[in-house]
């Protein structure tokens, strides 16, 4: 047996072990130490990995989360287990306070008042795909597509805070890149909460050299207070950028990454659209519309990459991460575009096939690189999934066949590492992390765009 195959024998069997044990018999924990709640957009790529297993159990994972969407239609950051000790996870329930109030919050669930990015159509579709009879016979997109509309009207009509047809994030934990470096400058405006008044739970069980700062840490804290204490209303921009705006968040960036995720899912959900008897039409005309505002907003031709908006300083941040790769999601792309990001992606600042294996998530020569801390440097095995599908939806084969296979290898010897060193590949944050296998699973036994 040659190790490709040995590799491939190993993968199915333990990811199976890892999302067995962090299913709770409703969702995936993405890990039982670390996280011990039900996150968004893990949820989205856990069920895209576990599909594979139980169709059914993909289809409960996302109608599960999906039960917590508000009344104007945001899907929440986390949904709770009220099983679980209040200070097991910092910031917990009680903190966010979302059934207070007239915020609209689902009664009797309690959640985070914050999103994460839309991958949650592209998830639908793929496991409708994995058994379409099936799927048509228990009426899962019939009962999936309203929500999964409500939510993207909810992005497109109330997050573009910028007036140029994008959306924004108005906290660094909703575009997923938690601490990334290109919100260092948007985040030197917040003044963060004194680290005393909060304790990290996160802490006690990663290294505090794998994990955000208290000083990020109390921005984020403040910032999430401030969008609670507001009623969680969204408010905008578009007429001042850089503007004194009473009431308006202080962080708001438009990311690619969350864009592009938000034009493939606008494009999965016309083809949901379709088989459900609705109009497909109004969906892919968002994300021709998504993708002429992208292009036009974030690309950025000197960098070949497409880079995060500040929209409160009104600029592009001139940070390099594996966010500005992602809109190689996006069908239809430009040619010139494509071509540009292949070669960056490929290039000095993140080294694929070349110095890394698998892409960082920020730009190997930048100025912040630390491939040991969080979204500053490692690897992480969601945005490597994402980058191979677009890879080889742009016609790129052989770049993402060798990306599969280093996935793989790197996911199985790392024990489902939450992250990796991107040169070393040691693993890095939590093991048995769910994402890291259920997508490891899905790459074993294959995918397509």
């Amino acid at each position: 047996m040659t190790s490709a195959r040995r590799a491939l024998a190993q993968v199915v069997p333990d990811a199976r072990r890892v999302l067995d044990e962090n299913w709770t018999g409703s969702s995936t924990v993405p890990s039982r130490g670390l996280y011990p709640h039900q996150w968004s957009w893990d949820s989205a790529f856990i069920a895209i990995g576990s599909r594979h297993l139980s169709v059914r159990r993909a289809q409960r994972e996302l109608e599960t989360l999906l039960t917590a969407q508000w009344d104007d239609g945001r899907i929440p950051h986390i949904v709770y287990n009220q099983a679980v000790p209040p200070g097991a996870y910092f910031p917990g329930p009680d903190f966010w306070r979302p059934s207070t109030g007239s915020t609209g919050a689902p009664p009797g669930v309690a959640t985070s008042g914050i999103v994460q990015p839309p991958v949650h159509a592209l998830a639908c579709l793929l496991v409708h795909r994995a058994d379409p009879r099936a799927s048509v016979r228990s009426g899962f997109l019939a009962r999936t597509y309203p929500r999964l509309a409500a939510w993207h009207r909810y992005l497109t009509d109330r997050r573009d805070l910028g007036g140029g047809g994008l959306v924004s994030v108005v906290h660094p934990w909703e575009p997923g890149m938690d601490n990334s470096p290109c919100w260092d400058a948007p985040l030197a405006r917040v003044e963060p909460v004194p680290p005393e008044t909060f304790h990290r739970a996160d802490l006690d069980h990663g290294a505090a050299t794998d994990r955000p700062t208290d000083l990020d840490y109390g921005r984020y804290v403040r910032l999430a207070a401030d969008y609670r204490d507001g009623g969680y209303r969204d408010g905008g921009y578009e007429d001042s950028p850089g503007a004194d705006r009473p009431g308006a968040p202080a962080f708001v960036v438009e990311d690619p990454g969350v864009n592009a995720l938000l034009i493939a899912s606008e494009h999965a959900l016309a083809e949901i659209a379709q088989s459900v008897g609705a109009a497909p039409r109004p969906h892919r005309a968002r994300a021709a519309r998504l993708t002429a505002a992208l292009l036009d907003r974030l690309w950025d031709p000197a960098a070949g990459l497409f880079l995060c908006r500040d929209v409160v300083g009104g600029n592009l941040i001139p940070e390099l991460s594996a966010a500005g790769l992602l809109p190689l999601l996006v069908p239809e792309l430009p040619r010139d575009t494509v071509d540009a990001l292949l070669r960056t992606a490929a290039g000095e600042h993140f080294g694929l096939g070349t110095s890394v294996r698998l892409v960082p998530s920020y730009d190997l020569r930048g100025r912040a690189f630390d491939p040991s801390r969080y979204w500053r440097g490692p690897a992480w095995f969601n945005v490597n999934w994402l980058l191979e599908r677009g890879l080889r939806l742009h016609g790129a084969a052989p770049e993402a066949d060798a990306l599969r296979a280093a996935a793989l290898d790197v996911a199985a010897a790392s024990g489902f590492a939450e992250y990796v060193d991107p040169y070393t590949e040691e693993a890095r944050g939590t093991r048995d992390f769910s994402w890291t296998a259920a997508l490891a699973l899905d790459l074993a036994v294959g995918s397509s765009p």
